[in-house]
């Protein structure tokens, strides 16, 4: 009498040679390894919050760079990358493997997901009262934290460096003014 394995146990190999589960009593689900569509959604909601935003600004229209070109560049960016997360997600989905010793992460880090989103949104709520240095710093270091950084001085003292020389490159560069916050005196 033969026995049939688990139909959750079982794995079977697309013609790219990735991974998939059978769940759902031995049928593949369209879901199994597709959870990094998240990202690729949260970056089109970002980019259309930013499209919003330059679209409702009041800005003079004879000024070139102005203070939208960068958010537009950035609103095409993260348009072009989301479509590009969708397609490699649709085309190669990862199913975790099991497998002990392995160190590869083929699953959504929810964890990471988190501090990148997170430092998003308290550098938005905070650039006013932090101002662009030190609100771009901790917008730095959370996504640092959330790729796995280990380092929390080294991360934040780098994240002061780069977020001043961007504001450098913006004041002195483009002529373009960020928000001074705290250490401009503004609160």
């Amino acid at each position: 009498m033969s026995t049939s394995p688990d139909p959750a146990a079982v794995s079977t190999s697309d013609d790219a040679g990735h991974a998939r589960a059978d769940v759902e009593g031995g049928r593949d689900s369209w879901w199994a390894g597709r959870s990094g569509l998240v990202i690729p959604l949260i970056m089109a909601a970002v980019a259309t919050w930013l499209a919003v935003g330059n679209l409702t600004m009041a800005a003079p229209d004879d000024e070139f760079p102005g203070p939208t070109f960068v958010p537009w560049i950035l609103v095409v960016a993260g348009y072009v990358l989301a479509a590009l997360l969708v397609l490699e997600v649709l085309r190669h989905p990862r199913v975790p493997e099991h497998t002990p010793g392995h160190g590869h992460r083929t699953y959504t880090d929810w964890g990471a997901v988190a501090w990148c989103v997170g430092g998003f949104a308290l550098f938005a709520a905070t650039l006013d009262l932090l101002g662009w240095i030190l609100g771009a710093a901790v917008l730095f270091w959370c996504v640092a934290r959330g790729i796995g950084s280990t380092r929390p001085v080294f991360d934040a003292s780098l994240a002061l460096v780069v977020s001043s020389l961007v504001y450098l490159a913006f004041s002195v560069g483009l002529g373009l003014t960020l928000p001074s916050g705290l250490l401009g005196g503004g609160w």
